[in-house]
């Protein structure tokens, strides 16, 4: 049976699952087989196994410090919140179903025998086991049937290390405090304490943690360097939801749903210098961006209704569907302008000679690029040229107005679109 050790944090962030990965990685280097679990994660994104299962990501990421490949067992509880007040609730990777927190409270206990048979199974394969808690073992309000601090540390007799934050303030308070409120016996059980994120002189700090020591009667086992880190979050607690605008080539816009899922997937474009990512709340930081990205939801009718009664539904159709003319190349020198409008008015029926309220494609772009623009538009949609702009224009611009039913306008507009980029990708083979 392997040999067990379980970390245990302050807060949420403090620094659990990094700590979990460090020791995960220093096992492997010292010649042991280690494994990470958590027996209850909380999180919006999450990962796929390879078989199909369900997990956390920071379980992912630990089982690669350990050089072993993910599994289900590592994270046999999964919570995927759907609102203020309710959850996705996933066993071994599988859904079980959606409950209010009143009723997980009350059902929780019932999971045990899951979270034993995948840690036993674990320990019967591998020499360490190292175990991450969760938020704080100091919620009190959660002590009863614990499944996920010290409720689970008793479950397998596992030795803690209490993780505090300094970067936030209040280290000393935040781990003298939450030893204060755990029961005797649980307070035994904690054989360490770590300081983390730490920046400066670390002499200044020796005085605080001797003090402390002398107070609690608990060593402190390490301090841990402030680490700039790029890993993926769990949750939309996330740090680098919070970032601002920047100078790049490309404004990306996300919009930060209430209940956003897998936001990790945007973490590559992050990493590109070219490109500036910002997560939007509310209309007036929406701005003009290059490009609007809708992520996951959890809870999709919730969040379409949030996203209806924020004016952002409005603001990015807007957006969408704002006219403007596009390059075809990259030095600009071609142009175009392809827009559908749904409904016409006064003015462009009058010049087309058609009735108020008809759909109609307008599109624009140098002659050439408008001409073979203009017959494989017709040709894919079934719109009819009500007018068309033949060279030598004064601007030396030439298109037409397309109109149909709304949906042969759209198609008129996307393979216009596409042909006038084809035609200044590939001139010579027009």
């Amino acid at each position: 049976m392997a040999k067990v050790i379980m970390v245990q944090g302050t807060t949420s962030n403090a620094g659990k699952s990094l700590t979990v990965a460090a020791l995960c990685r220093i096992f492997r280097q010292d010649g042991l087989r280690a494994a990470p679990f958590k027996s209850q994660n909380m999180a919006l994104n999450s990962f796929i196994t390879a078989d199909g299962a369900e997990m956390g990501r920071a379980q992912v990421m630990q089982a690669e410090a350990a050089g072993i490949a993910p599994d289900v067992r590592m994270n046999p509880i999964l919570l995927k919140p759907t609102s203020d007040c309710g959850s996705q609730v996933i066993v071994n990777g599988k859904v079980r179903g959606t409950m209010a927190a009143r009723d997980y409270f009350a059902f929780k206990k019932q999971l045990i025998p899951d979270i034993l048979r995948a840690y036993n199974s674990l320990a019967a394969e591998y020499d360490v086991i190292v175990i991450e808690g969760a938020g704080s073992p100091a919620e009190i309000n959660l002590r009863e049937n614990d499944i996920v601090n010290m409720g689970l540390a008793e479950m397998v007799d596992a030795p803690v290390l209490l993780v505090g934050d300094i970067d936030r303030g209040g280290v000393f308070a935040s781990l003298y405090g939450t030893a204060a409120l755990l029961e005797p016996h649980e307070r035994a059980r904690i054989k360490g304490l770590i300081v983390n994120k730490f920046r400066g002189d670390a002499d200044i700090l020796k005085p605080g943690l001797e003090m402390l020591e002398q107070k609690l009667g608990i060593p402190f086992v390490g301090v841990v360097p402030y680490l700039h880190l790029d890993l993926d979050d769990e949750d939309s607690l996330s740090e680098r939801l919070h970032t601002g605008r920047r100078a790049a080539l490309l404004d990306i816009a996300v919009i930060r749903l209430p209940r956003i899922s897998n936001f990790t997937d945007f973490a590559p474009l992050e990493r590109m210098e070219q490109a500036a990512v910002r997560y939007v709340t509310r209309t007036a930081e929406l701005r003009s961006p290059d490009m609007i990205l809708l992520p996951g939801s959890k809870n999709t009718m919730g969040d379409l209704k949030w996203l209806r009664q924020s004016g952002l539904e409005a603001a990015i159709r807007y957006i969408e569907n704002d006219a403007a003319f596009y390059t075809a190349n990259d030095d600009g020198s071609i142009v175009y302008f392809a827009q559908l409008i749904s409904r016409t008015g006064s003015y462009l029926s009058r010049a087309a000679g058609v009735a108020e309220g008809t759909s109609m494609a307008y599109l624009i772009a140098p002659p050439m690029e408008a001409i073979m623009g203009l017959d494989a538009a017709v040709k894919s949609s079934g719109a009819q040229i009500a007018l068309f702009y033949g060279p030598p224009t004064e601007t030396n611009f030439a298109g037409g107005l397309l109109v149909g039913e709304q949906s042969q306008c759209q198609d008129a507009c996307e393979t216009f679109a596409r042909t006038v980029e084809k035609i200044a990708a590939q001139p010579l083979e027009y």
